[in-house]
């Protein structure tokens, strides 16, 4: 069975690596192909045809294209709910109820909406998504959006809304924002508009439409509005909002910085920790109650035995626990552990963990093929999977150690367990995270006790107790988070708490895995020490650079908004920053500081901010504050807080020139002048930088517009020839005018912008502009993160098409 399992999990692996869906009839023979070799491995076997290794690869094979096939259906079942492209952008009234807990920002309020009834919107009724991702903006620079509903979970609303297919940024080493979206069942996202003209209003219809994930999710709101009351203004009530209903919105980015470099990021949640031990504790009681029949006659344990009461006890409050949770996919992954072993022991058939281990994770594979796609699967099962690797051969000792001293059993279990853990990991989480916590092994001895056993528990409690008691409680839960919050910051800014290292290749992650293995080998395997050779490439790993004479420029995919990274093979530049989305989230914390923490790059040679604009310097606060940054240039004001916050700053001026391993920078504009100026718009100052290597060219013009490219055409227009242009202001038609192109004579042209960006840029004339020349064009809306490798010749290629993926380019 154990077998069956991983080759079905493997062969879910294999299908979400896929660019492409087969088509049904092709899976349908897949389909015939898996049963015949699962017959096979089966009929054949007992008759004494093949040898068991045979039988084993059969079975092997046929469930492992039985897992393909399985994720394949779901894939087509998902994907065929999308929102049809000709509705994108319209406004459609729908009906429908909130399905799920709100999420408060700000601008306004995020929520899923279950859809009802589409109401006609003429003579035609579109077809969309059953579920749709909603933002309600307050304002918006317009009042396209009007005043936002108090809406509440499990409340049906009429709402006009304009839609939009699933989209996200691509980016080498970033969150896979529509394959979440897929997994979630989300085909659509979009905003609810205002109704000012529209005689469909935005409005509630009914208070609460019964269901039971409307009472699950209205419940959870409930909560978190009680401790929102209990601890007004509190800066960690976020936290105990995450432990009670497993909501993490609320928790500041600043304090996520914190609990991550001290490796405590997975106990802020409803985690498996905190779920088994709720569940675990509960019982417990429910076993010592049950044993002694509740203080009474009814002789229950000769009804049922104390320990299926528990077990049953046990799963049910898990169930509870991750209903809390919002049926979140990490805490769904405990759940079904759990439940395997309440069914294992209620039939007596608990007969070996690594059983309970991957039936479970077949459950969850089954349920949710997605799960494999995120770093929280592999390391919750990784992490047990190296807790039985390493513990076999010590259960007999223990039992034996166990008899003399129960407290010196228990303390080497717990210390081994974190031992195992901590070095079983550590291949993996470098292969997903690009760094691992060196303080994690004291963080979680302070925090997992605390935080489990104590703040989790208050939390609880305080969540449902009467007032004042539950604001008592609360309070205490609290202080207690205070606490742990002062002593994890004063860890995190210790000197190398963090060791960070490039994204291992898959050759590195395999040698350090298998000497981690043999390192944590049980008891009398020769010469485990010889693992920790195996680590040595890891350990070893350095950036990559361009070779000498190269030069690769990434053009990232922020959005609407401009960000690139140059790479000589000595120096980085990187040019703008990004966009601001929200007071968390930007460009640089988002998008470039993910993939250069991935790279193992944590310094830049140079910062060039084109203008002032938020799509260009939205992110650069961010990256000042995690990256050593020896010098900015940029042309923003002299009390702009950037200028503040950088380490050096320079304003770009025209004529500034400098050379890095054989590639010439020139700033082309703007002038001294411009300065002095005060008319000019800050697009109008946008620095003009030009890349040169060789006889290949690069010009980065930021939002330059029709009059600035008319000064350049005059004061430089010897120097404007380029092979590869960042189009101006993302394509804009105030940009881009032919006398400017044919100066510049591109074979490549780059358009930075978001996916149906309100600007609508580029624009369609422009665009076609491009076109007319005979100049390639590339999108990052469409194309994702778009890398170009200079050298002897030009090579270019987008993300989506290098990472293609059957959910990419519907």
């Amino acid at each position: 069975m154990r077998s069956a399992i991983v080759a079905f999990v493997l062969g879910v692996v294999v299908l979400q690596q896929q660019a492409a869906l087969l088509q049904w009839p092709w899976l349908g023979l897949l389909l015939v192909l898996a049963l015949v070799l699962l017959a096979i491995s089966i009929k054949y076997f007992h008759q004494g045809y093949f040898h068991g290794h045979i039988r084993l690869a059969l079975r092997f094979a046929g469930a492992g294209i039985a897992g393909f096939i399985w994720a394949s259906a779901f894939a087509h079942a998902y994907l065929s709910q999308e929102l049809p492209a000709e509705w994108e952008g319209r406004d459609v009234t729908v009906i429908g109820t909130v399905d799920s807990l709100p999420h408060l920002f700000p601008q306004g309020v995020r929520f899923n909406f279950a859809v009802e009834q589409v109401l006609a919107q003429g003579r035609s009724l579109p077809v969309l998504p059953p579920k749709l991702s909603l933002a309600w903006y307050s304002s918006f620079g317009s009042q396209e959006f009007g005043p936002i509903g108090n809406v509440q979970p499990g409340e049906r609303w009429q709402l006009t809304v304009r839609l939009k297919r699933p989209h996200g940024n691509a980016n080498a080493y970033g969150f896979d924002y529509e394959a979440w979206l897929l997994e979630q069942n989300l085909r659509a996202t979009g905003t609810v508009r205002s109704d000012e003209n529209n005689p469909l209003k935005n409005q509630r219809l009914a208070v609460f439409v019964w269901s039971f994930g409307n009472t699950v999710e209205r419940s959870r709101a409930w909560l978190r509005q009680r401790i929102s009351a209990a601890l007004p203004d509190k800066p960690y009530a976020g936290v105990l909002v995450a432990l009670v209903v497993g909501d993490q919105r609320d928790v500041s980015q600043s304090d996520w910085k914190v609990f991550n470099r001290t490796g405590i990021g997975h106990l802020i949640s409803i985690s498996g920790l905190h779920i088994t031990m709720i569940a675990g504790l509960f019982a417990g009681l429910v076993y010592w109650l049950w044993r002694r029949s509740f203080f009474t006659r009814a002789q229950l344990p000769l009804l049922l035995p104390a320990q299926k009461a528990a077990a049953i006890a046990g799963a049910l409050m898990a169930f509870v626990y991750v209903a809390l949770a919002g049926f979140g996919v990490p805490a769904q992954r405990t759940l079904y552990m759990l439940i395997v072993i309440a069914v294992a022991l209620w039939f007596g058939r608990l007969t070996s963990v690594s059983h309970v281990l991957c039936l479970a994770l077949g459950i969850v594979v089954l349920l949710d093929p997605w799960a494999v796609l995120w770093p929280g699967f592999w390391l919750s099962f990784g992490a047990v999977g190296v807790i039985l690797f390493a513990g076999v051969g010590r259960v007999q000792y223990s039992h034996k150690l166990a008899q003399r001293n129960k407290w010196r059993t228990a303390w080497n279990a717990a210390s081994h367990t974190q031992y195992v853990v901590t070095l079983g990991l550590v291949p993996l989480t470098l292969l997903l995270f690009g760094q691992i916590s060196l303080i994690s092994p004291i963080a979680n001895a302070i925090a997992i006790p605390l935080v489990s056993f104590v703040v989790t528990p208050l939390a609880l409690a305080g969540s449902f107790a009467p007032a004042p008691l539950s604001g008592w409680l609360l309070q205490l839960a609290h202080a207690c988070v205070a606490a742990l919050a002062a002593s994890l910051e004063y860890l995190s800014k210790l000197a190398y708490s963090v060791w960070t290292t490039p994204i291992p290749a898959t050759w590195m992650f395999l040698v350090a895995m298998l000497g981690t293995l043999w390192l944590l080998a049980p008891r009398g395997w020769p010469s485990r020490w010889i693992g920790l050779l195996c680590w040595l490439p890891l350990l070893c790993n350095q950036p990559t650079h361009p070779g000498q004479g190269q030069m690769t420029v990434t053009a990232f995919d922020v959005g609407q908004g401009m960000a690139l990274l140059v790479e000589t093979s000595q120096h980085r530049l990187l040019y703008d920053t990004g966009p601001y989305y929200s007071p968390e989230s930007d460009g640089g914390n988002r998008v470039i500081l993910p993939y250069l923490d991935a790279r193992g790059i944590g310094r830049l040679d140079a910062i060039v901010i084109s203008h002032n604009d938020n799509d260009h310097s939205g992110g650069a606060l961010s990256i000042f504050q995690h990256l050593k940054v020896d010098k900015v240039m940029s042309s923003l004001a002299a009390d702009s807080p950037i200028v503040a916050a950088a380490p050096s700053h320079q304003r770009c001026e025209s004529g500034q020139a400098w050379e890095w391993d054989g590639v010439h920078f020139e700033i082309l504009h703007p002038d001294a002048a411009g300065y002095d100026n005060e008319k000019l718009k800050p697009n109008a100052r946008s620095c003009t930088l030009k890349i040169t290597l060789g006889t290949h060219s690069m010009l980065l013009p930021g939002d330059i517009e029709a009059p600035q490219e008319q000064a350049l055409l005059g004061s430089s227009a010897d120097k404007l020839h380029a092979t590869v242009l960042l189009a101006p202001h993302h394509g804009s038609g105030t940009s881009s005018t032919l006398p400017f192109l044919q100066a510049v004579q591109p074979e490549l042209a780059i358009f930075q912008v978001g996916y149906r960006n309100r600007f609508r840029h580029p624009k369609t004339e422009i665009f076609a502009r491009y076109g007319d020349l005979g100049i390639n064009r590339l999108r990052t809306d469409e194309s994702g993160a778009i890398t170009l490798q200079f050298g002897s010749g030009l090579e270019f290629y987008g993300y989506r098409q290098e990472h293609a993926r059957y959910w990419y380019g519907r």
